[in-house]
């Protein structure tokens, strides 16, 4: 069976993805579980994260969110029995790609696929949703009542993020940043036939002439934010124009609230005196995100297990609608990834038939 992997080529680390022919173990552990894999989703491969853990691999496997059907489970699973649908998101120590036909993974990283989730949808917002989670229960402590802003809100982590603060009560700003954004934006609603939109305001930081700062504090009457998660911020004035959308640091500590949490994606984030001495006065806070944390300690198992549970139980209701491009065979594989990882499309979805 083949399987779609990527390793850094040549003095510029320049990413290279190749689909090569890949052996199953023959031996299945004690707590494994044999997946006929359905759908998995392509995101972006975070090599400065492998190269931090210190995982000695030569190539890295691509694809780790995975659907499908039980075949086959090792003698002490307890969670799964073969023909159950499941949906997961695979190790970062895994060694076979999501994209092969059967693969062995640890019953601890699956959930129940709800019969009513489709393949495409279940590995859509999966991960999507551990974020969105991680961001807004586990660090944010998010409550009924309170404002949040979502920074690009039109991608794929920013939807689901956004359909779960308005579940709990939130309300909602995010920034658009291109016109088709906006579009989309302006467009999502709660559920199918309901008029309500989901958000109190769309920003348009693709237009020079809105504000980001003025228009959270005009929509918040100049009291600020409760919470913000951001998709990336720009530390200096003057950087790459491919930055340019981005937010200052300055301007996202302006707009905290007393007590406000930024949650940020940001891993070089630099705070110097006067922005920690602003924070201080507000009595804010600032939060990393990095939801692979949770397979970090196995005394997080539970819960991570449950936040899974949850999202695909969402996902069964309808509160969470993932809203992506249409899938992709298995043969273009390698070409969406080479797109996703360089961010000329924001996620792929590959089912097999």
């Amino acid at each position: 069976m083949k399987g779609l992997y990527c390793k850094l080529s040549g003095d510029q680390g320049d990413v290279k993805f190749l689909l090569q022919e890949t052996i199953l173990p023959t031996n299945i552990g004690d707590h494994q579980v044999k997946v006929q894999v359905k759908s998995c989703a392509l995101s972006p491969v975070e090599f400065k994260l492998y190269e931090d853990l210190k995982l000695g691999m030569e190539q890295y496997p691509v694809g780790r969110e995975i659907a499908g059907v039980v075949l086959q489970v090792g003698p002490k699973v307890t969670f799964f029995q073969p023909d159950d649908e499941v949906v997961g998101i695979l190790p970062l120590d895994v060694e076979l790609s999501g994209l092969c036909s059967i693969v062995l993974v640890d019953e601890y990283n699956l959930v129940q696929k709800p019969e009513k989730v489709s393949w495409f949808d279940a590995v859509a917002a999966i991960k999507d949703g551990l974020r969105a989670y991680t961001a807004l229960h586990t660090l944010a402590r998010m409550a009924a009542g309170q404002t949040l802003l979502v920074l690009d809100g039109a991608s794929p982590f920013g939807v689901v993020a956004i359909q779960l603060a308005h579940y709990h009560g939130v309300k909602v700003m995010a920034t658009a940043l291109s016109p088709e954004d906006q579009k989309f934006l302006e467009e999502l609603r709660p559920c199918v036939g309901v008029q309500e939109s989901l958000l109190a305001r769309v920003i348009k930081v693709w237009d020079s002439k809105e504000d980001l700062v003025e228009s959270c504090l005009e929509e918040t009457g100049g009291l600020g934010l409760d919470i913000i998660v951001d998709s990336g911020v720009r530390l200096y004035e003057e950087e790459l124009e491919a930055l340019m959308y981005l937010p200052h640091k300055h301007d996202l500590i302006t707009l905290l609230a007393v007590g406000g949490h930024w949650v940020t994606t940001e891993q070089n984030l630099q705070l110097d005196p006067p922005d920690s001495h602003i924070l201080f006065l507000k009595a804010a806070s600032v939060s990393f995100l990095n939801e692979e944390v949770w397979a970090a300690s196995r005394a997080k198992q539970g819960r991570y297990l449950h936040i899974m549970k949850d999202v695909v139980d969402k996902l069964s209701t309808g509160t969470f609608r993932p809203l992506l491009e249409d899938p992709v065979p298995l043969y273009e594989a390698t070409v969406s990834m080479e797109m996703v990882q360089r961010k000329q499309v924001r996620k792929r979805i590959v089912i097999k038939l």
